[in-house]
C-alpha cells in the first residue's frame, strides 16, 4: 500500500499536488481502519474532508473531523491504536499521539519518511502528519447517513447529511476569526450545487447558541451574517489560503465578494 501511495505521488503534476494525493491516500487508509474498528457506530464524519470523500468536492484537506453520535463503545485510544498498526502493516513508519484533556479529542498521526520517498523533501526525517478531532459534545440537530464509500479504498461510514455539513460549515464561517479559504470555497461549491444547498437551520442554530450564547444569532439569517464574516476578511488572504488546496488552484477566481454574494442570493446585500 505504500508503493501505491508513492506511485499516485509520483503521477501527480506538481510537488504540491503531490502532497495532496499522498495525504488523502494515508487518511482514506485511517477511515478503513476505523471502519474496520466499528467506529462510526459512534462516530459521523464531518468538515471538508468528508465532502471530498462523499461527494468529490475538487479541494483537499489536513484533517478528519468527527462528531461524537453515541457514546456507546466509543474508545478513541484504542482506534488509534489500530491505526498505528493497520499503518505499520502497510509499509508505514508511523507515530501517533492521542490528548482527551478538551471536549475536542485530537490526536495526530505522523509518518516519517514518505516525503523522502515520495521526493518532495531532502530530509528523511521529516514527517507528514493527519490531525484527526472527535468533537465529543457537538450541537443537537445534525442528521446522519451511512454511505460505502470508495476512494483509493473501500470502507462504511456515517457521516452528516449534506444540510447538516452545510450547516457546520455555515457555523464556522460566521464563527472564525481568521480568513480560512477552504471553508469560503466549501460554501461556493454548496451553493453551486443544482439546487443549491441549504443549511440544517435547527442544528445550525444550536451551533450558535452553544458557541456564542451572547451574540443573539439567528440562523434564518445565515447569508447576511456569512457576508458580515466575509466584510472582516481580506479576498486575498482567502485566497492564498485555499489555493494550495484546490485540484484547480485556478478555481481561487471564484472567490471573490461578488461571488459569494450572488450565490447566496443576496447579492443586494454589498
Amino acid at each position: 500500500m505504500k508503493e501505491q501511495a508513492l506511485a499516485l505521488a509520483r503521477q501527480a503534476q506538481d510537488p504540491g499536488a503531490a502532497l495532496n494525493v499522498l495525504r488523502e491516500y494515508i487518511q482514506a487508509c485511517v477511515l478503513r481502519s476505523l471502519h474496520e474498528s466499528e467506529a462510526f457506530a459512534s462516530l459521523a464524519f464531518v468538515g471538508g474532508m468528508a465532502l471530498r470523500f462523499l461527494h468529490n468536492i475538487p479541494r483537499f484537506s489536513e484533517d478528519l473531523d468527527f462528531s461524537l453520535v453515541s457514546a456507546a463503545g466509543y474508545d478513541g485510544k484504542a482506534y488509534l491504536a489500530k491505526i498505528k498498526r493497520d499503518l505499520a502493516i502497510a509499509g508505514f513508519d508511523t507515530e501517533v499521539t492521542w490528548n482527551e484533556k478538551t471536549a475536542v479529542h485530537k490526536a495526530w498521526i505522523r509518518i516519517a519518511g514518505i516525503l523522502h520517498d515520495a521526493a518532495l523533501s531532502g530530509h528523511p526525517s521529516q514527517r507528514l502528519s493527519i490531525k484527526l478531532e472527535v468533537d465529543t459534545r457537538p450541537p443537537a440537530g445534525s442528521r446522519c447517513e451511512t454511505t460505502v464509500v470508495t476512494r483509493h479504498l473501500t470502507f462504511l461510514m456515517r457521516h452528516y447529511d449534506m444540510p447538516s455539513l452545510f450547516a457546520g460549515k455555515v457555523h464556522a464561517l460566521i464563527c472564525r476569526a481568521y480568513p480560512k479559504g477552504r471553508d469560503w470555497y466549501d460554501l461556493v461549491w454548496h451553493r453551486s450545487q443544482v439546487p443549491p444547498t441549504e443549511p440544517n437551520l435547527p442544528f445550525l442554530q444550536n451551533a450558535l447558541d452553544q458557541t456564542h450564547p451572547q451574540a443573539g444569532y439567528h440562523a434564518a439569517q445565515w447569508p447576511r451574517l456569512v457576508l458580515d464574516s466575509l466584510d472582516r476578511h481580506a479576498a486575498a488572504a482567502i485566497a492564498a489560503d485555499a489555493r494550495p488546496f484546490l485540484e484547480r488552484p485556478q478555481d481561487t477566481a471564484l472567490l471573490t465578494p461578488e461571488n459569494i454574494a450572488a450565490l447566496l442570493g443576496r447579492a443586494d446585500l454589498r
